[in-house]
């Protein structure tokens, strides 16, 4: 199976960005990552207040995809994830929801363990799941603390083993790349962290031609939903909800206003984050929708 080390990092999206890995259509890859600090806090004697703030969310890649065109979309499976077995988390001035409350920067470790992260002395369940994941954005580059139509920063907890992804394509072989491992994070990440760890990613990436998107689509074995990133928390529900609608009225040639009383009884509006530079929705419809309106929708 290909393997991509850490070593080959980058701080932004941007279709410029030379790969350092070429793969076809079709192929399983490793990707190892560091955690969102690049592994500079691994010690309590590691001050918060020496960070590098530049090394900050760093993705593993970019890996151009053979026959990936503007147009096309992105498959990304994810095979299996594995993390590390400490993670770290941070809260300080201006960041996350709390942060006007905050007077000084604060970190915690935890060791992982067991399928527990320790918190003091809680047992938090884990959810291992990837915060960073996209392609090269259409325009200027995109830092990876950023979400936006290429995907990226969107820090949603529904991004683990098991989901498949579908990104839109912006640049010649897409130019994927991935970071930002969570042990456990709770819809909003709040504190602008979850559990941060390093991992390792096996995902499988597959060129769709023939079918278009506008924003991220993901799905798993239960639910099928459209992820939408805009400057507020109401203007990423809106898109989001509106781009499901409008998938439905494509697939099934149901009326706009059929769709979206259907979507009004069976949908559900989800927050993924809300303390990036631009806020994270979904919109998660059921499978079993899927199947006795007998489309699919992505």
């Amino acid at each position: 199976m290909d393997l991509l080390m850490n070593d080959s990092v980058i701080y932004e999206f941007n279709k410029a960005h030379q790969p350092v890995k070429i793969v076809p259509s079709g192929t399983s890859i490793e990707i190892v990552t560091y955690d969102c600090f690049e592994n500079q806090l691994q010690t309590e004697e590691d001050e918060i207040t020496g960070i590098d703030w530049n090394r900050v969310n760093p993705a593993t890649g970019p890996i151009y995809v053979k026959d990936a065109e503007p147009g096309d979309v992105l498959k990304v499976s994810i095979e299996k994830l594995e993390i590390g077995d400490q993670g770290v988390m941070v809260v300080g001035p201006d960041l996350g929801v709390m942060g006007h409350r905050l007077k000084e920067m604060e970190s915690k470790l935890m060791p992982i363990q067991d399928g527990v992260a320790r918190f003091n002395d809680i047992r938090i369940p884990l959810n291992p799941m990837i915060g960073v994941i996209g392609v090269a954005p259409e325009g200027d580059g995109v830092s990876c603390g950023t979400p936006g139509a290429h995907g990226g920063n969107m820090d949603n907890k529904m991004i683990t083993e098991g989901a498949v992804l579908y990104f839109p394509v912006f640049a010649d072989g897409a130019l994927f790349g991935l970071g930002d491992f969570h042990a456990a994070m709770g819809d909003g990440e709040v504190s602008v962290s979850g559990i941060e760890v390093p991992g390792k990613a096996t995902v499988k990436l597959d060129v769709i031609k023939g079918e278009s998107l506008v924003q991220p689509m993901l799905e798993n074995a239960e639910v099928v939903t459209q992820i939408a990133s805009a400057a507020t928390l109401d203007e990423a529900v809106k898109l989001a909800t509106e781009l499901m609608i409008d998938r439905v009225v494509e697939k099934t040639g149901m009326s706009v206003g059929e769709a979206t009383m259907l979507m009004s009884a069976v949908g559900q509006v989800e927050v993924c984050q809300v303390v990036d530079p631009l806020m994270t929705a979904r919109f998660v419809v059921p499978k079993w929708l899927e199947q006795q309106l007998g489309v699919r929708l992505i």
